[in-house]
């Protein structure tokens, strides 16, 4: 039986939840909207949130309703609280934004679907821009990628938390395909060599960049 309180965030007043429903790299489309749209209006759920990582955060359901809730949402259940990737953000990159170089939306759709849920030591938050304007906030993420007309650029180790970093760029002038490769590699590789709960930004600190450098090139 699925447990519905499973990523379910207890809230401050000890009593109701917020839930994320499932949108890869922030794409929503008319049917998810209508759903969420009657979902907040048959439970009178008081609050929506977009979130940073382009995701819609519902607030304040009581614990009883959730099954319901996700049964009439039709959606997946975002990852909020489990120790995995939790999302890849995305830019519009070329499908539609004059400045993109590069396909953020189409690169960032594969990287959820070979990663997500991928059991790691900590939470994993991959932003993917499609150009040098960066807003994916790819260097503000454990994973970033970047999009250039020379390719994609490759950084780790970013993080916007109490003690911010700035990603330290690994490679240059990827292609998708590269992207993809290098990102297995350093999941795999946190995967085996971070202490539980430790993210991306305090692994990179602990290890040394030129040591994970010469574990992943």
């Amino acid at each position: 039986m699925v447990d519905h309180t499973a990523g379910a965030i207890l809230q401050r007043d000890k009593e109701t939840y917020a839930i994320v429903p499932r949108t890869p790299v922030g794409l929503v489309n008319v049917d998810d909207l209508e759903r969420i749209v009657k979902v907040v209006r048959k439970y009178g759920i008081p609050v929506v949130k977009i979130t940073s990582g382009q995701r819609f955060a519902l607030v304040g359901m009581k614990k009883e309703d959730l099954p319901s809730i996700w049964k009439d949402l039709g959606m997946d259940m975002g990852k909020a609280v489990e120790l995995c990737l939790h999302y890849v953000q995305a830019c519009p990159g070329t499908a539609v934004c004059k400045f993109g170089v590069q396909d953020s939306l189409g690169l960032g759709m594969d990287i959820e679907r070979f990663f997500y849920g991928m059991d790691l030591p900590a939470k994993v938050k991959i932003g993917v821009s499609g150009c040098p304007f960066c807003c994916g906030e790819s260097f503000v993420r454990d994973i970033g990628v970047l999009g250039k007309k020379t390719g994609w650029t490759f950084a780790v180790g970013g993080s916007s938390a109490r003690r911010p970093r700035v990603a330290d760029v690994l490679r240059d002038d990827l292609s998708k395909e590269d992207v993809i490769d290098l990102t297995r590699r350093t999941l795999e590789f946190y995967r085996e060599k971070a202490k539980k709960r430790e993210r991306m930004a305090r692994f990179v600190d602990r290890i040394g960049i030129e040591n994970l450098k010469e574990a992943l090139l």
